[in-house]
């Protein structure tokens, strides 16, 4: 990630940590004299971010800029407007808000968001496995089943399980809240899992690891939904914006395809 982050960087990009999209409109980009008129131009999206200001205070601050602008203490918020042609909607989880705060973007096309959260359980025993495990995916479940992952020092976790979320309200615009801890008692369901491929794992051998949330298209009981990239074409009618809905973990393996895809999505539209 880092070395994507370079690339982007040395070709003028800039990421804007600590910042909010607080909402914006569209704005439709004036004719030039003498030009053809476009049977439907690409507007102009202006988009209002608010920004905290990291400050570095007392003794530390030479320490903390030398350092990379670690900061001692939070400024002020800082309220800014950027002024676009092309804008890419990837916030994951919050996806949905986000097209929501845009005045012009149609609120008929902003589909419903099912929260799936995704439990993993680690091994408190030396694993005895050194490559990763991944059952067959099995009819009607919402996810890909128990598998096994190894992290850099050896160790092996389990997940993910589907635990459904209630949803974040009844409009788009609702915030998503989670709660991202693991509920030990979710390994009573894990062990029968597991033991179809590690049929020697003792009890008690699974503590909680850590957990992450799906933003799926599709709830409970429904047939599984797949990415949606969401152009004007085949969905909001606005030329210039994309919207990437339900993308789930598999989304981060593919996201440089995903990513030429959203290219030519914008260049045809």
């Amino acid at each position: 990630m880092a070395a994507l982050l370079a690339d982007a960087e040395a070709h003028g990009a800039v990421l804007a940590l600590n910042t909010r999209l607080r909402g914006g409109w569209l704005e439709q980009a004036p004719l030039t004299i003498g030009a053809q008129p476009s049977p439907s131009p690409t507007p102009y999206k202006v988009l209002e971010l608010s920004s905290q200001v990291l400050a570095a205070t007392g003794a530390n601050s030479a320490t903390a800029s030398a350092s990379g602008g670690l900061a001692e203490a939070n400024g002020p918020v800082e309220v800014s407007r950027l002024r676009t042609r092309w804008v890419v909607n990837a916030a994951g989880l919050h996806a949905m808000r986000v097209a929501s705060s845009i005045a012009g973007l149609p609120r008929s096309s902003i589909p419903r968001l099912h929260l799936a959260k995704g439990n993993y359980f680690s091994l408190s025993i030396r694993s005895p496995f050194s490559r990763l495990i991944y059952p067959m995916p099995e009819r009607g479940l919402a996810g890909l089943g128990t598998h096994l992952t190894l992290d850099l020092a050896g160790g092996a976790r389990f997940g993910p399980d589907v635990e459904w979320l209630p949803g974040p309200g009844s409009g788009p615009e609702a915030p998503v809240e989670v709660d991202y801890q693991v509920d030990p008692n979710r390994a009573h369901s894990f062990y029968p899992a597991i033991r179809r491929y590690y049929p020697a794992l003792p009890d008690d051998a699974l503590q909680p690891a850590y957990s992450g949330v799906r933003p799926k298209l599709s709830g409970p009981g429904e047939p599984p939904a797949d990415f949606w990239v969401q152009g004007p074409r085949n969905g909001h009618g606005v030329r210039g914006w994309v919207n990437l809905y339900g993308i789930e973990s598999p989304g981060l393996t593919s996201s440089l395809a995903l990513a030429d895809y959203v290219c030519d999505v914008l260049e045809t539209s």
